[in-house]
């Protein structure tokens, strides 16, 4: 894929055989995140585990200190009281069958993250062929299964972010906008990095951080020295 003229000179500042120091590499993503629009810094980190075996698989959630520099829309499944509370607490949308419904014969998807009392996932369970593949499907290690839905939805407001490998064993996941600043996005980028050292699976050998870059949304990708995290 052929790049753009600005893509090009922005990449002149980044030396590709250099993996940064973690401030030095945040300096430099905010120089090259030089688009019309706010651009997301996104952070990819490449482990040395396999994706395809249950027990080295890393999955987690994290509330970055700073957020995201994004709102996110919140499904709520839930009946009765529970549902009451999911409203109060700031839920966009609460419901239980009827959100089955609307998901699977309109193909909605206007929601980010998707939270279930435990009672609920039954019904959750009938959406796991659509919520799965996209990454949506509750899950008790990011606590999006809980009873406490005031809780679970606060910390997803206050900019909580679940982390999970693919397919690649790479994972890819925001860490705020340019406009953050320098602090900020350095205190965003050591929490979710330490989060991911501490997933580390037991069953997981040899170097764990095989690679790990940031990069603005439409800027080049900067090396980072994984070992300043550990």
């Amino acid at each position: 894929m052929k790049k753009g003229k600005k893509y090009t000179e922005l990449s002149k500042l980044v030396d590709n055989s250099v993996a940064y120091d973690p401030s030095e590499a945040v300096r430099l993503v905010q120089e090259t995140g030089k688009a019309k629009f706010d651009e997301t810094v996104e952070l990819h980190v490449r482990l040395g585990v396999d994706s395809r075996h249950a027990e080295q698989q890393v999955r987690g959630a994290v509330v970055l200190p700073h957020g995201t520099g994004r709102t996110k829309k919140v499904l709520v499944f839930a009946k009765g009281p529970k549902a009451d509370e999911a409203l109060a607490a700031g839920a966009e949308y609460v419901g239980a069958e009827d959100m089955v419904t609307k998901i699977t014969s309109e193909n909605w998807f206007d929601f980010d993250v998707v939270i279930a009392t435990p009672d609920m996932m039954g019904v959750v369970g009938r959406l796991g062929k659509v919520l799965g593949p996209k990454g949506l499907m509750p899950n008790p290690k990011s606590g999006t299964v809980s009873m406490d839905v005031t809780k679970a939805i606060n910390e997803i407001k206050a900019g909580k972010i679940e982390y999970r490998l693919d397919k690649t064993n790479i994972i890819h996941c925001p860490i705020g906008k340019v406009s953050f600043g320098q602090e900020k996005l350095e205190e965003n980028l050591d929490t979710i990095m330490k989060a991911i050292i501490k997933a580390k699976p037991s069953a997981a050998k040899g170097q764990y951080i095989k690679s790990a870059s940031i990069s603005a949304t439409m800027g080049p990708g900067i090396r980072l020295n994984g070992a300043k995290f550990a």
